[in-house]
């Protein structure tokens, strides 16, 4: 029944769309090339945010800056009996969403999905946000410049996210 519904689901809200536009007597194929033309507009907006964006994501992990910042953390890490194998998915989520998405299926492969640091990476993967990604595409298609208060404030919710994730699965497993 979920399968039949979710197949049918987009032919449906475009068949209420089109069912609507025509009641209310609405130019509809217009309306949608005014829809197009505004979103090529947004690429273009934010298309240099983007280059920039994924250029810093893989000078961070192509440099060793990744390794090294993992080298440094990982003392402090054993001490709180945290695993270190979920660091790189806790430094790159905020980043990148592609990245992250590597990572924690290197981390399901390796450890498998039932296992502690499995757990600890999905529920990660599913707490936080990329971040970074996320602030850059929405305020430059606004043309927001400022984004001294946003930042901080996100990176702290990121970081609340992925503590909280690792200490629900440490109580929980």
């Amino acid at each position: 029944m979920i399968n039949y519904i979710s197949s049918i689901a987009i032919p449906m809200v475009i068949f209420i769309i089109i069912l609507y536009g025509t009641i209310e007597k609405k130019k509809m194929f217009d309306i949608f090339l005014k829809g197009a033309k505004e979103g090529i507009n947004i690429v273009i907006k934010i298309f240099p945010t983007l280059v920039g964006l994924f250029l810093a994501i893989g000078l961070l992990r192509n440099s060793g800056v990744l390794e090294f910042i993992i080298n440094i953390i990982n003392p402090i890490l054993i001490k709180l009996q945290i695993p270190s194998e979920i660091l790189p998915l806790a430094i790159l989520r905020p980043i990148s969403g592609s990245a992250s998405i590597a990572i924690a299926t290197d981390i399901m492969k390796s450890f498998g999905v039932d296992n502690n640091i499995g757990i600890i990476a999905s529920v990660i993967m599913g707490s936080t946000e990329t971040t970074l990604y996320t602030i850059a595409v929405y305020t430059s298609s606004v043309g927001i410049k400022d984004t001294k208060y946003v930042l901080p404030a996100a990176l702290i919710a990121d970081l609340v996210g992925i503590t909280t994730s690792i200490i629900v699965c440490q109580i929980c497993m």
